[in-house]
């Protein structure tokens, strides 16, 4: 008994076999083509990075085509210090966009030549403090030394309270383990451990005292549920 396929079965399998292969087999063959060849790129998301730092990254040959892998630009890009992510797409005919998401940077530290920033980790990134952020500087507080248990009380102080975290002048070790943080002429003193509800508590106070118009210098956060008000600063 022979089993015959519905003429439209027949011509949708063709359709959908023909389609696969224009799918493997197209890329190969347009890349030849020199009106596929490369003449733009657009980098997006970069604002602490030198641009020509990601174009040199791409490492594309002199013929480079649209239809070349983009996931192994990607990776190329993702290899650059001070990128987290990058992702290429096609712009046919001739254009490629490459999409940037740097490190966040989170402090700056002194070095050899001058500040340098630094991620949540310590780790020194390539950005020029003076000219990053779309060329208005780099508006971060200054850490006494890249220790990673200050820079990550500050990291997450910038993911909780932005606008706290942009108030942070400088940031310092204190006592040992725990870490200074400069507001003005106003302190706070936290642990390293110090989570979002120890950060809420300090923000909390501040503002109270602020309503009240109680002057004070100092708010120590260092004891579990507390928040000690001085009016001078503790030795």
């Amino acid at each position: 008994m022979k089993l015959r396929l519905p003429r439209r079965a027949l011509l949708w399998g063709g359709a959908v076999l023909g389609a696969l292969v224009l799918w493997f087999v197209a890329p190969s063959v347009l890349r030849r083509l020199a009106f596929f060849r490369v003449r733009q790129v657009e980098v997006v998301g970069v604002k602490n990075l030198d641009p020509d730092a990601v174009l040199s990254a791409l490492r594309l040959a002199p013929k480079a085509s649209v239809f070349d892998d983009t996931r192994l630009l990607a990776d190329r890009v993702r290899g650059l210090a001070g990128v987290a992510d990058a992702s290429v797409a096609r712009r046919l005919p001739a254009a490629l966009k490459v999409i940037v998401r740097e490190v966040e940077p989170v402090a700056l530290v002194p070095g050899a030549g001058g500040l340098v920033a630094v991620d949540a980790g310590g780790r020194p990134l390539p950005f020029d403090p003076a000219r990053a952020a779309g060329g208005g500087g780099l508006d971060l507080p200054i850490a006494q030394v890249a220790d990673s248990g200050i820079v990550q009380v500050l990291a997450r102080i910038q993911a909780f309270d932005p606008a706290l975290f942009h108030d942070i002048d400088a940031a310092r070790r204190y006592e040992g383990r725990d870490v200074l943080l400069e507001f003005g002429s106003h302190r706070v003193l936290l642990t390293r451990d110090a989570g979002p509800e120890v950060m809420q508590a300090v923000v909390l106070v501040a503002r109270d005292l602020a309503a009240k118009g109680r002057p004070y210098t100092e708010l120590d956060a260092r004891y579990g549920g507390q928040v000690v008000v001085r009016r001078r600063r503790s030795a």
